[in-house]
């Protein structure tokens, strides 16, 4: 501050005394010979091979063709037509218990045990539940079983796939009575604003199960234990120490007694956390394809997608409340003595209310794809920053084209697709790659195809 006050000040003298300097008489000022040539660019000391981020993109992408691809085109966008199906079949369960007086008929029954209509809630959702899921059995074998074998990605025979099924619907049945028990009541006690007071309670809810997961759940499912010492591990422990992960080793589960598809998650909260690659990540991909791919899960869990995905996604559900409390009213006033249901707070409506959260979701698909989609990608553009592995990026990407459709429409990426479609992903780490050429690690690893 003072050299600024200084100059200031001797700039003003210079000021006034330019007039003096210019009456004494004038002497000849020293010269000297300056030359002046331009500067070279500075990539041209170090000039990089020409590469096209578009040309390697679409090299990547050509190396999957024939059958495989067309296969894989397939199988995701059959899965289009399973998100209306699935929305369809919701209605039609729906319909029949209401119609044919089954949900009234378990209200009552449930009414019969107990007079308190907290209790009655539990009793009528675990019924409830359990006659839902054999309505929807045959649609779950299909797409869960036939669909997957047909496709060649599942490695379970049926007796192993029911004995998941049962483990699954075993928790199923707990989360869904205790969080409609609770809902029901805060619908009970504040009937004007139960959509909003719900939302609250559905996403803690949410976050709660992001805790419980990869500790109670995760392991019903899947053995898992400590990756065996080696390069891979050691490398994602250092990439994990850099960005402040609380996680002091690195496990292997086995996926592949279920299915052929790569996985991996950093996961947990508060003394939880767990970084967790699956045994065909492992046998199926190098060591810059792992590290490619555990520096995109790391990603989410450095950028707290966590809480952000809980945000967005509890406003979607805000919304969703809102409009089921809407459609929900609309209808009983139309067909509610048809049902035997009036009033949101009767369980004997918790069909309805599912039926209307699925026509809803079903609109909100492309929201809630895109929501997903974004923090996908900013875990892409993480990892790659992190891992810096561009191509092992590229060739993993390729790996998930067995049931991912590499190059859609952009209409179909951005209706259809929770992450990016596989021509974006390696088009980003193409790009990456392009601006880190001149990079030691960069200009010394595998040559892109163009």
């Amino acid at each position: 501050m003072r050299l600024g006050i200084g100059a200031a000040v001797a700039a003003v003298m210079l000021l006034f005394c330019v007039p003096a300097l210019a009456q004494a008489t004038p002497a000849a000022a020293p010269t000297h010979s300056v030359t002046v040539q331009p500067l070279a660019p500075l990539a041209t000391a170090h000039a990089p091979a020409a590469f096209n981020a578009l040309k390697a993109t679409n090299a990547y992408l050509a190396s999957v063709s024939g059958p495989a691809r067309a296969r894989s085109d397939a199988y995701f966008e059959g899965g289009y037509w399973l998100i209306l199906v699935n929305t369809l079949y919701a209605l039609a369960v729906a319909a029949i218990v209401l119609w044919l007086h089954i949900s009234s008929g378990i209200r009552n029954w449930a009414a019969g045990i107990t007079r308190s209509r907290f209790w009655q809630v539990p009793i009528y959702i675990a019924v409830y539940t359990v006659v839902a899921t054999a309505l929807t059995f045959p649609l779950t074998l299909y797409e869960d079983f036939f669909r997957e074998h047909a496709y060649g990605l599942s490695n379970q025979d049926f007796a192993q796939w029911l004995g998941d099924f049962a483990i699954g619907f075993g928790f199923e049945i707990v989360a869904t009575v205790i969080v409609a028990t609770i809902i029901y009541a805060v619908v009970r006690g504040t009937p004007r604003f139960w959509w909003l007071w719900g939302a609250v309670v559905a996403v803690f809810f949410m976050g709660v199960g992001l805790i419980v997961e990869p500790v109670f759940i995760a392991p019903a499912f899947n053995h898992y234990y400590a990756l065996k010492d080696g390069p891979v591990k050691q490398e994602i422990l250092s990439l994990a120490r850099a960005n402040e992960i609380p996680a002091d080793n690195v496990y292997e589960f086995d996926a592949s007694k279920q299915s052929k598809r790569i996985s991996a998650n950093v996961s947990g909260f508060i003394g939880t956390t767990r970084i967790s690659l699956n045994d065909n990540l492992i046998d199926e991909s190098n060591a810059r394809e792992i590290e490619a791919v555990l520096g995109h899960e790391m990603g989410h869990y450095v950028l707290d997608h966590s809480a952000i995905l809980l945000t967005w996604l509890g406003l979607v559900v805000l919304v969703g409340f809102a409009f089921v409390n809407f459609a929900f009213r609309v209808l009983t006033g139309i067909f509610g003595g048809n049902w035997d249901v009036r009033t949101i707070d009767d369980p004997a409506g918790f069909p309805l209310v599912m039926a209307l959260f699925s026509v809803f979701m079903l609109l909100a698909t492309p929201v809630t794809n895109t929501i997903v989609r974004t923090i996908e990608a900013q875990a892409d553009a993480f990892g790659l920053n992190v891992a810096r592995q561009p191509d092992g990026f590229a060739t993993v990407t390729l790996k998930l084209s067995n049931y991912r459709k590499l190059d859609p429409s952009p209409w179909e990426e951005f209706v259809f697709y929770d992450h990016p479609s596989g021509r974006s992903r390696i088009f980003r780490a193409m790009t990456w790659k392009a601006e880190h050429l001149n990079d030691w690690d960069i200009k010394n690893g595998p040559v892109s195809p163009q």
